[in-house]
């Protein structure tokens, strides 16, 4: 997103510009309308430049906005010239509504996919294509399970790999990066939909590097729930009502896609075995913690797998 932010700024001939971070919505409550680090965001849309150039100003997290602050920024976009001040609201959910429609009548909406691992993989490609590096098959397959997405990290790691020669190797890259990516939970679930054990032991081993035995039991609970509802839905209206979200969204459909492959003896093995490891994790030593999950992993697998 800031890439796409800095070729807007660029078309415009803005070299510089100024970058509002809106804190979360929970921070710093005010008794004014805007948010102390907001307040600069006033100026910012009313002068412009006072040697007559267009002016920038970058306003990041804009969905953390809070509805008053949304609607004085609308008020001040809907008067703004736009000859002599260019705006980029970087939002990764949803802008209150009072700014969301101003901005869509007066600028231009431009969504930008979150990278996924396989993207990371055609990235890597042509990253060391670019550095005259020739990365065998395997080299690339560890990189991106050390460094996931992280497009910023892969190109570090494939700089300093440069410094070993033009050939990079699997066990190079093992003997120098030991971290884990802080992967999305739902790369496990789809390792388990797919009934793959092998690969979601790997995205379990990946997660517990950074979170906690609980958060992966509730993410496990939360999409047993969802297949349950969808099981018992009679269309994906309703089922997407039930789990509050739109038929046309891809978590929705891919879950509703899927009801028919799984039986509700299934669902219900599953329920019970992650109701006994919640037990099991919650009085037992931490020490049989990992232990508990990769069962419980490789149980769901062959019950949820296709």
């Amino acid at each position: 997103m800031f890439d796409r932010a800095d070729q807007v700024f660029a078309a415009a001939a803005i070299d510089h510009y100024e970058r509002i971070d809106v804190p979360g919505r929970g921070a710093d409550a005010s008794e004014t309308q805007l948010r102390e680090p907001l307040q600069a965001i006033v100026p910012a849309l009313q002068s412009g430049s006072l040697f007559g150039e267009t002016s920038g100003v970058l306003i990041v997290d804009a969905h953390n906005l809070q509805k008053p602050e949304a609607e004085v920024i609308a008020e001040l976009v809907a008067l703004a010239d736009t000859q002599a001040v260019t705006a980029v609201f970087l939002s990764s959910g949803s802008i209150p509504a009072p700014l969301a429609k101003v901005l869509k009548e007066r600028g231009e909406t431009v969504s930008v996919k979150k990278m996924r691992e396989r993207d990371a993989a055609r990235w890597l490609s042509e990253a060391a294509r670019d550095r005259q590096l020739r990365l065998e098959p395997d080299a690339a397959t560890v990189l991106v399970r050390r460094f996931g997405s992280d497009v910023a990290a892969l190109g570090q790691a494939l700089d300093q790999l440069a410094v070993d020669g033009p050939t990079v190797t699997a066990e190079a890259v093992a003997g120098r990066y030991a971290n884990r990516p802080d992967e999305p939970m739902w790369l496990l679930t789809d390792a388990i939909a797919d009934g793959n054990e092998g690969d979601a032991l790997r995205r379990l081993a990946d997660f517990l590097e950074h979170g906690h035995p609980l958060v992966v039991l509730s993410f496990l609970e939360g999409e047993v729930r969802k297949r349950s509802l969808a099981a018992i839905a009679p269309d994906v209206d309703t089922y997407a009502t039930w789990v509050g979200g739109s038929p046309q969204a891809y978590p929705v459909k891919k879950v509703w896609d899927q009801r028919s492959r799984t039986r509700s003896d299934s669902l219900r093995r599953s329920l019970e075995a992650l109701a006994r490891a919640d037990l099991q994790i919650k009085t037992a030593p931490e020490e049989t913690h990992r232990v508990t999950l990769e069962r419980l992993t490789v149980a769901m697998c062959r019950w949820l797998g296709t």
